[in-house]
């Protein structure tokens, strides 16, 4: 990982975590776009198929608000990218 990936706050960590950055060992995408555009994604042991789902991320800053999820697909082009694709409930 490089240093601005060293810096980047994961998807799910604790607001009080000291150390909400990336762990050594895991693998992660970087969400683009949407209301948690910037955050890492921990994709570490997904399947093939899994990287290829679209995921729907639990965000209380979405169009929807609390209880409301983002979604994201994996870039096709740049695989260590996930492009927001909407906001549902």
């Amino acid at each position: 990982m490089d240093d601005r990936m060293l810096r980047r706050r994961v998807y799910g960590a604790d607001h009080e975590d000291p150390d909400p950055g990336p762990r050594p060992g895991h693998v992660y995408g970087e969400l683009v776009g949407g209301p948690l555009d910037g955050l890492l994604l921990d994709v570490t042991g997904w399947s093939a198929p899994q990287l290829a789902e679209e995921v729907r991320l639990l965000t209380e800053i979405g169009r929807h608000g609390p209880g409301g999820r983002a979604h994201y697909r994996r870039r096709a082009t740049d695989p260590g990218r996930w492009d927001w694709a909407g906001d549902s409930r």
